[in-house]
């Protein structure tokens, strides 16, 4: 029996919507239509149920504003305590976006060359620090290092893969020529993150603490555990609901360490549209199209990869640090996925009416209730599902080959 059919489902939302007096408020969907907070809240409610999700938290941002924010199931199974719109979550890959904005800001304020190779930000070469004197040899002796700036490790076009974990000798290595063609990296995300610690002296959750949470009031996150999240965050659960890790990220990685909750990133993003963390020129320049995306999968399952027609359709792209759509009926969008061990996230932004849904799950099954719920709630019927690996045929493959 699925996990969410035992437990009741904790009415623990706040409706945030304004309407005309005696009228239910309402989150205003893509195509103009409205739902109710109660029909989404009902609609959330069958959706994680019916995927066995443990616990979630969902928040919908209308004209650059939070309408709803939900939370749903439970944050911990021993003992059963519920999620709660303020239960820190672990974001996974959604830390990417996050990040991308911070390093907008520092070159904003001219701290940072996005156009300078690596190579040349740092005063000796990367193989001499410690943190990569095991990974970096083959690197820095490949003449296309020589060629990496930032922008292509934003965007994920420096040519390296993931993680050095991939590569049979777990070293670095640029497979395309920097700049060419698009390779999902965290490894990339986190050798920006070095060089910027390297540069301003300090840790990165110092640093994204003091520019972006603390300003923007996001009291709920970080770029590592802190104590005053104790009492209230989310352990994560696998697919089969059992106990899999309590969230205690450590150290900051820029490519998804952060802890957050819905509300935050809503937070976050209503500041993004009301231009009070960057410029309006410097978000423009962030989700700004580097690299056309054609495949059928952002991770391939096998070597051979065909191309994709959902790509096609929307005019999938990559920005720096989010993903793009540039070719849908309602305008351009720009989203971020989160994958990670009982941690599976999504959230994506339509720029023409500032409109986002943001939802942050503690399960392995989260990504099997992002379809229904966006559909169902937003009317986003533009994800490319297949291409983010959200289908079930997907997620079961992936889970065989042990990814």
């Amino acid at each position: 029996m699925r996990l969410l059919a035992r437990f009741a489902l904790l009415p623990l939302f706040v409706i945030l919507a304004t309407a005309a007096r005696g009228a239910e408020p309402s989150i205003r969907r893509l195509d103009g239509s409205r739902i109710s907070i109660g029909a989404a809240s009902r609609l959330a409610q069958e959706a994680l149920a019916a995927q066995g999700v443990t616990g979630a938290q969902i928040a919908v941002v209308n004209e650059g504003k939070l309408v709803w924010s939900e939370a749903f199931g439970l944050r911990t199974l021993e003992p059963r305590q519920p999620m709660q719109r303020t239960t820190a979550t672990w974001a996974a890959s959604i830390t990417k976006g996050v990040f991308a904005a911070y390093v907008m800001l520092l070159a904003e304020r001219g701290e940072l060359d996005l156009d300078l190779p690596v190579a040349r930000q740092l005063p000796k070469p990367l193989d001499q620090y410690e943190p990569y004197r095991d990974t970096a040899s083959a690197l820095v002796q490949d003449p296309r290092w020589a060629q990496v700036t930032p922008r292509m490790l934003l965007s994920h076009t420096a040519g390296l893969l993931n993680f050095p974990s991939l590569e049979p000798d777990k070293k670095l290595h640029i497979h395309t020529r920097p700049g060419t063609a698009y390779h999902y990296s965290g490894a990339g995300f986190n050798l920006l993150q070095f060089v910027i610690e390297e540069k301003k002296g300090r840790t990165l959750d110092v640093l994204m603490q003091e520019a972006i949470f603390t300003p923007l009031g996001m009291s709920r996150t970080g770029m590592i555990f802190r104590k005053e999240f104790e009492d209230d965050i989310a352990d994560r659960f696998g697919a089969d609901g059992k106990f899999l890790a309590a969230t205690r990220r450590f150290p900051a990685r820029g490519a998804g360490s952060m802890t957050t909750t819905a509300e935050d990133l809503a937070r976050f993003v209503s500041a993004l549209f009301a231009g009070s963390i960057l410029k309006p020129a410097s978000c423009r320049e962030m989700l700004a199209p580097r690299i056309s995306i054609r495949s059928l999968h952002q991770f391939p399952l096998g070597p051979e990869e065909p191309e994709g027609l959902e790509a096609r359709n929307v005019g999938l792209a990559y920005g720096l640090g989010w993903g793009l759509l540039t070719r849908t009926k309602y305008g351009p969008a720009f989203f971020k996925e989160g994958h990670g061990d009982g941690a599976q996230t999504y959230m994506i932004c339509f720029e023409r009416h500032r409109t986002c849904m943001i939802v942050l799950t503690n399960s392995d099954n989260g990504e099997l209730a992002f379809r229904p719920l966006l559909e169902g709630i937003l009317g986003n019927t533009v994800t490319p599902w297949e291409w983010e690996g959200f289908t079930p045929q997907f997620i079961e493959q992936a889970r065989k080959n042990g990814n």
